[in-house]
């Protein structure tokens, strides 16, 4: 099958980035039936990343399998304030939950190197993954904090979560490519988006050293209701944002003082 042929094939099925991704098909393919396995897995509606077994983010290539969550561009942002947070502590303890591939931690451990960053997801599959991504025994299978090694407890300088937050009937209008070939554990968040996500901040404090963040990705419209549980949690909610990616994030910090407004940083 040749890369024209690749191209016609792959535009009739709707891929807008129809020579892009065939150009990526052919490199990835050591023969032609691969190149016809691969074409026929895009077409019916497998997302390229798993088609090639990786994802590009923040300059890496991530592993990524069948069913595992892709990671988004958009959580570069989470990336940003764990490398900031990272780079100003010797040797920071970094914890990545709903880590799926473990894209976060990878990505924060090639900005800070010396960071100390541990992983963990409810998902096997996710977890073999992310054992491709880290130091394998660094990623932990389980439920949350439960998964952790209980000696991070009050220990961890960055708390990376990046949890389902999509409300349970707004998956049917999800884009295919995730709705039918990402694992429903990756995107259901409950009636409002936020169950998991209350999960985490309601137990992080305890987790947290002092002066530790609790990273956060939401959605524009859920931004209220994530900083009002850590509210409830005794965490200071702050908003962060990046335009060009439409990202948006919330970092919680162990209260000091009143409660505080969240402050926009765009």
């Amino acid at each position: 099958m040749s890369a024209p042929e690749t191209v016609v094939a792959l535009r009739a099925a709707g891929c807008v980035f129809a020579e892009e991704e065939a150009g990526l098909i052919h490199a990835a393919a050591a023969t032609v039936s691969d190149v016809r396995r691969m074409v026929a897995e895009r077409v019916s509606g497998r997302p390229l990343e798993q088609v090639l077994g990786w994802a590009e983010f923040d300059g890496l290539r991530i592993t990524v399998a069948p069913g595992v969550f892709v990671p988004r561009r958009r959580s570069r942002l989470l990336v940003d304030l764990a490398a900031e947070r990272a780079a100003a502590l010797e040797h920071a303890v970094v914890v990545d939950l709903c880590c799926g591939t473990g894209a976060l931690a990878a990505a924060t451990l090639a900005r800070v190197p010396s960071a100390d960053v541990y992983a963990a997801d409810l998902d096997p599959a996710a977890v073999a993954c992310a054992r491709r991504n880290l130091p394998p025994h660094r990623v932990f299978e389980g439920d949350l904090f439960a998964a952790m090694p209980h000696d991070l407890r009050g220990r961890v300088d960055v708390l990376l979560v990046n949890a389902p937050y999509v409300p349970t009937e707004a998956i049917a209008t999800m884009p295919p490519e995730a709705r039918d070939h990402e694992h429903r554990t990756a995107l259901d968040g409950g009636a409002d988006g936020l169950d998991v996500q209350r999960r985490v901040i309601e137990h992080a404090a305890s987790w947290l050293a002092p002066g530790g963040d609790l990273l956060i990705e939401t959605g524009r419209h859920q931004v209220p209701a994530t900083s009002a549980a850590m509210t409830r949690a005794g965490l200071a909610a702050e908003l962060h944002t990046l335009a060009d990616l439409d990202s948006v994030a919330v970092r919680g910090r162990v209260r000091r003082s009143d409660p505080q407004t969240p402050v926009l940083h765009g």
